[in-house]
């Protein structure tokens, strides 16, 4: 039996008033125009110093000879209301309308109304995020680009929250780690060019490129997931979030069926 999780994360920039004021001089630096400011300022949500966590999508896969059985799928997430509460334990949860239209797998053992998103504080959401990886010691995490952005902002974020990784998300090399596979790497046979036969196209790309419903037409994406958690709509970023990593997880079939050698 192996198991896969599947793993995606939504950030968002910190407050701006939050940063002293050496830190928005150094944060600004070089920027003259109001445009390009304004561009400064939104790739504060691409560095864990300057940004939350407030999405991680999960979903377990366990493979017995030839099939594929999803046994959970949830979300941890945060909320504006948990802002202040670092060190509250407290959570809430909604239910998910996420379905269960998944490829690949033999059955899924529970219905649509139990995918579950456990609304937490932020280091909270941390806390658990790494209970998950104890709990599966031995499971190969599963990603697009996690090795380039998602591995390394939960390792550096939980640290300035004050919270040990469980699992050293960037052991290995650039070109082999361990208990990951990224998409990103793996199409594009490690290379970092945007030009040539080993391109390296976003993800939305891929997904309507291998015939992939992609999460990235719906009303929300990473480019507004920010003003919905102003909105306080938290759920509809965790439905969001799943529906990216649900893709993720038909993506990495493809991979797995018709490039995977090892």
């Amino acid at each position: 039996m192996t198991e896969h999780i599947i793993f995606d994360i939504e950030t968002t920039a910190l407050d701006w008033e939050s940063f002293s004021d050496s830190q928005k001089e150094y944060l600004l630096r070089g920027a003259g125009t109001e445009e390009e400011i304004e561009k400064k300022k939104y790739e504060l949500a691409l560095s864990a110093p300057t940004s939350r966590v407030i999405c991680i999508g999960l979903q377990l896969m366990v493979k017995n000879d030839e099939d594929w059985t999803m046994k959970k799928r949830a979300v941890l997430s945060t909320s504006k209301e948990y802002e202040k509460a670092d060190n509250s334990e407290k959570k809430e949860e909604i239910k998910l309308d996420m379905g269960v239209k998944d490829a690949g797998m033999k059955d899924v053992e529970f219905g649509k109304d139990e995918t579950i998103c456990y609304i937490s504080s932020e280091k909270k959401v941390l806390e658990d995020f790494w209970a998950i990886l104890r709990k599966y010691p031995k499971a190969v995490l599963v990603s697009f680009n996690g090795r380039a952005f998602d591995a390394p902002f939960l390792m550096l974020r939980s640290s300035l929250l004050g919270i040990r990784p469980s699992r050293n998300l960037m052991a290995g090399t650039r070109y082999k780690y361990p208990l990951h596979i990224d998409l990103a790497d793996e199409l594009t046979f490690f290379s970092k060019t945007f030009y040539g036969a080993t391109r390296r196209f976003n993800f939305d790309f891929y997904a309507h490129a291998y015939g992939i419903e992609s999460p990235k037409s719906k009303e929300i994406n990473g480019g507004n997931v920010g003003e919905f958690y102003q909105d306080g709509k938290t759920k509809e970023i965790a439905e969001y979030c799943l529906s990216d990593v649900r893709a993720t997880w038909e993506l990495f079939l493809k991979w797995n069926n018709y490039l995977r050698f090892i």
